[in-house]
């Protein structure tokens, strides 16, 4: 239950009443919020002095709720506008970690000149194993600053756990917790303190429900700058590195009131579809795409997507949108060719369909004089 207060309450009063429903109190300009479990369904007559609006819910996805908020909330990154009335769509690129300061020049350098305003890259890496590199730590974060001051570039970086979470919130624009530690409520309640972006990345294994229930430690904690992130779910799968759950793109589109940034790359572990991904993202209404985009590496194998963005006007393509009096299947197919494949690949695409819709005529042309004959 979400309960909201009336204007003139007192501190104490509020406090008193959130510690009896064991509620949470977020201040806002009108007036003090409660967040019980949604479990309370009905609150005490005694109260009615002190509540002006109630809310209730199923579960406890609340305060992400488009049942308690209807529209999308709006978060601000810099000068940019993401969410709300906006129909901006972010782009934010860079390599997976700092790993000199040549390296991240360079690719401070490629997103200035690809037009990308948000420069991605981990100086804490939560690796898979214990040998890896885990990331220039601080010096990185500095060589992030650096390259904020010198191209007017948002920074968002990860914070591994809670030991350095307050340095991460000194130097980035947008506090990204990577699906590792989407579980570490000492993260994702310290994101709840402050009010700079944070981006929470779904887990591999994790449900939808799961998923927004994480977003709503840092709501409920006072922060309503959350973004969540689809980075694709560990299946079956071999042929991509995650398989990206599109469906649960459009679920959170409907059901809840945060705005959704797509990570194809992480999803593909591969260059060569990641474009196409980030355009299928962009038809599925997610706000912002992000894009692993590392300097030429021989050995990385998404080294390669850099040149190919170069060569793309728009990186996540041009979504065109159907018309209002064509079917629903006919507007999946127009969006799919549109936008999802290349000048070339589209051409070909069209011309297959040109010469069935020939062989279809000719077969009913014969059918229709052998029944004549």
């Amino acid at each position: 239950m979400i309960i909201h207060l009336k204007k003139g309450v007192a501190e104490e009063q509020a406090k008193a009443m959130a510690d009896e429903l064991s509620a949470f109190t977020i201040i806002k300009e009108d007036g003090h919020v409660l967040i019980s479990s949604s479990g309370i369904k009905e609150l005490e007559s005694r109260y009615d002095e002190l509540v002006e609006k109630t809310f209730l819910f199923d579960n406890d996805m609340q305060l992400a709720s488009r049942a308690y908020l209807s529209d999308t909330r709006e978060v601000i990154i810099g000068d940019i506008k993401i969410g709300g009335s906006n129909k901006n769509t972010m782009v934010i690129g860079g390599p997976c970690s700092v790993e000199s300061e040549e390296q991240i020049t360079q690719s401070a350098e490629l997103m200035k000149e690809l037009g990308i305003s948000t420069l991605r890259a981990g100086c804490y890496k939560p690796r898979t194993s214990p040998y890896s590199f885990q990331g220039m730590g601080l010096e990185g974060l500095k060589l992030l600053d650096k390259m904020r001051s010198k191209y007017g570039l948002n920074i968002i970086t990860e914070v591994r756990d809670s030991t350095h979470i307050d340095e991460i919130i000194e130097y980035a624009d947008i506090i990204q917790i990577g699906a590792k530690s989407m579980y570490d409520h000492g993260i994702l309640k310290r994101c709840g303190k402050t009010n700079k972006p944070v981006l929470l990345k779904r887990g591999f294994g994790t449900t939808l429900k799961e998923f927004v229930q994480m977003a709503e430690f840092i709501l409920s904690g006072g922060n309503d700058n959350v973004i969540l992130c689809e980075r694709g779910l560990r299946t079956f799968e071999t042929a991509t590195r995650f398989t990206l759950d599109l469906c649960g793109v459009s679920y959170l589109k409907e059901y809840t009131n945060l705005p959704i940034i797509l990570d194809p790359s992480h999803a593909m572990g591969y260059a060569r579809s990641a474009a196409k991904s980030a355009a299928l993202g962009k038809a599925s209404a997610s706000d912002k795409t992000s894009v692993a985009v590392a300097p030429e590496d021989a050995n990385n194998p998404l080294a390669q997507l850099g040149g190919r963005l170069k060569t793309r006007r728009n990186p996540v393509g041009d979504v065109r949108q159907p018309k209002a009096k064509e079917s629903p299947r006919r507007r999946t197919g127009k969006l799919t060719i549109a936008n999802a494949l290349n000048d070339d690949e589209r051409q070909r695409s069209l011309a297959s369909v040109k010469r069935a819709r020939e062989r279809e005529k000719l077969a009913r042309q014969q059918r229709s004089d052998g029944k004549r004959i």
